[in-house]
């Protein structure tokens, strides 16, 4: 990880659009500052594309993309894509499984939540869960004092054991049945909305990625602007695929300096 100061002016000036995650990125200590949302709002007012990419539920995303400053939203760790047609007054919805499909799981999902809340004492079901549509959040941090790794670590495994995929934020253990993720619907969004095809490099470099937290990686993997707020350096150690820049501010502090470091490039 370089210091976002090093970023390329030209490099910079390629980005058209950037993806961010919410919690910890734009949040600081659970709040959205007013200088991270300006920032959303100075990017989009610039012309830039702006989609937050979370593990979010559906009832948060609706909200995100009708009221915010975005063209976009990637909720539950990639289940969907919402996107507010302004002009015609429309939500644009795009699931990755059908109905059907999305009532069976979450049956499923019933059956390991009891699991999960008998087998790891502390955890909780996640306040937010009554508005989700495709997984199940177990809250290990959020409004529950923060679990040891180890427990965090039998979450993720009860998951799996059920067959389901599990990924840790930095607030909770995300669960669901499917083969998908947000980079996917990330570049599902972007082809489909936007006509930017990410596969080439061309098309990559137009994009940005920030982010916070080891589920992020595959997004940083595959972005070649992919940046991390300071407090990503708390999981560097185990990183994998870290971000290729680091800012030097935390949480939305950080994407606020990205943002002037991306607004003073046009």
């Amino acid at each position: 990880m370089r210091p976002l100061s090093e970023f390329p002016l030209q490099e910079r000036k390629r980005i058209s659009a950037v993806l961010t995650d919410i919690d910890d990125t734009l949040t600081v200590d659970g709040l959205l500052p007013a200088k991270a949302y300006a920032a959303l709002e100075r990017l989009s007012s610039a012309g830039l594309k702006v989609i937050p990419v979370t593990g979010r539920p559906a009832g948060w995303c609706d909200l995100i993309a009708r009221l915010w400053p975005v063209d976009g939203v990637v909720g539950e760790n990639g289940a969907f894509y919402f996107r507010y047609d302004r002009t015609r007054r429309q939500m644009i919805r795009r699931y990755q499984q059908a109905t059907a499909t999305r009532e069976e799981n979450r049956r499923k999902l019933r059956r390991i939540e009891q699991c999960v809340l008998e087998a790891v004492p502390g955890c909780r079901i996640a306040a937010d869960q009554h508005y989700r549509e495709a997984d199940l959040a177990v809250d290990f941090a959020e409004d529950v004092p923060r679990l040891s790794d180890e427990a965090i670590a039998d979450i993720v495994r009860l998951f799996e054991e059920h067959g389901a995929c599990a990924k840790v934020s930095s607030i909770h253990v995300n669960g669901w049945f499917g083969e998908y993720d947000k980079l996917g619907m990330a570049r599902r969004l972007l082809s489909e909305e936007f006509g930017i095809e990410t596969e080439t490099p061309e098309q990559n470099a137009r994009v940005a990625f920030v982010g916070d937290s080891p589920n992020d990686e595959p997004m940083f993997d595959f972005f070649t602007n992919s940046v991390g707020v300071a407090n990503f350096a708390a999981f560097a150690e185990q990183a994998v695929h870290p971000p290729r820049w680091i800012t030097d501010g935390e949480g939305g502090h950080g994407f606020q300096e990205f943002a002037e470091c991306l607004l003073e490039a046009r």
